[in-house]
C-alpha cells in the first residue's frame, strides 16, 4: 500500500509537509488517563493564550483558510480540523474521549496547532491519494452513512473506492474511523507554511511516543514534501 501526494496538489501547495505515522499491531481499548490529563492541561493553556475574536489572526490558522479559499471552501462556512478544535475549546467546550489513538491525535493536534487525522489501515482499499476530486468520487460521513460526493476541485484523500476525508481535513469518512478494534492505523500530520518541516517532524515525533507508550505495538514514521511525493506504507 502507498501513500501519494498528486503532483497537481504540490503545485499548488509547493509548502505542503506531510508527516505520516504508521502504528500496526496496537491495542485502542480502554481510556489512557495520562492522555486525557494532556488534554485537559492543553485546552487549560489555550483557553488562557488565545481568543477566539483573533484566532483567525494566528498564521498557522490562516494559512488553511487561504488554502480552503483556493479550492472553492469558504474558511467561515467550512474549517480546517485545527481550527475546529480550537473554536471549541475557547467556546467553553472539551474535547471528548472517542477512543486512545484519536484522544492522542487530537491531543497531538492541538498542542502544535496543526491538523492531525488518521484511519484504520484494515479499512483501506488500495493506495490513498491527496488529490483535487473530479466530483464523483463517494463519500460516507462519519457516524452518518449518507453518501454525497465532493466538489470538483476540492481537496481529498481517496483509497481506491471511496473519499476518505473531504475538503482537505474538514470531515472524515465513516468506514475507515478508528474504533477500539482498530490493530492498524495511519495518522496523518499536515502542515503549511508558516509550519515547516521541523515542525511536522517534531509533532511527529510527539505522535509515534505517544502511541507507542499508550497502545504498544510498532510504529514508522514518513516526511512527503515537494520532493517526496510518494512513500510505501505497507509491503
Amino acid at each position: 500500500m502507498k501513500f501519494l501526494i498528486d503532483p497537481k496538489i504540490i503545485e499548488k501547495f509547493p509548502g505542503l509537509i506531510l508527516g505520516i505515522v504508521v502504528a500496526k499491531d496496537i491495542n485502542n481499548i480502554d481510556v489512557d488517563e495520562t492522555v486525557i490529563t494532556k488534554l485537559r492541561d492543553q485546552e487549560i493553556e489555550i483557553k488562557a493564550n488565545l481568543n477566539l475574536n483573533t484566532l483567525s489572526d494566528i498564521p498557522k490558522i490562516a494559512s488553511w483558510q487561504r488554502a480552503y479559499s483556493s479550492f472553492g471552501a469558504k474558511p467561515k462556512k467550512y474549517r480546517s480540523s485545527i481550527e475546529n478544535l480550537l473554536r471549541m475549546i475557547l467556546e467553553g467546550g472539551e474535547i471528548r474521549h472517542i477512543n486512545k489513538l484519536v484522544d492522542i491525535y487530537n491531543y497531538v493536534s492541538i498542542a502544535n496547532a496543526v491538523p492531525v487525522g488518521g484511519d484504520d489501515l484494515d479499512k483501506i482499499d488500495g493506495d490513498i491519494t491527496l488529490k483535487f476530486a473530479q466530483g464523483d468520487e463517494r463519500f460516507s460521513e462519519l457516524n452518518s452513512g449518507e453518501i454525497t460526493h465532493p466538489h470538483l476541485g476540492e481537496v481529498i484523500y481517496v483509497d481506491y473506492t471511496d473519499v476518505l476525508c473531504r475538503r482537505w481535513n474538514w470531515r472524515e469518512c465513516d468506514k475507515s474511523k478508528m474504533t477500539e478494534a482498530t490493530k492498524n492505523a495511519i495518522l496523518v500530520i499536515e502542515g503549511l507554511p508558516p509550519v515547516g518541516r521541523e515542525d511536522v517532524q517534531k509533532a511527529v515525533a510527539m505522535l509515534g511516543t505517544m502511541i507507542q507508550e499508550s497502545c504498544g505495538g510498532k510504529t514508522e514514521t514518513f516526511i512527503l514534501d515537494t520532493a517526496h511525493l510518494t512513500v510505501m506504507i505497507v509491503d
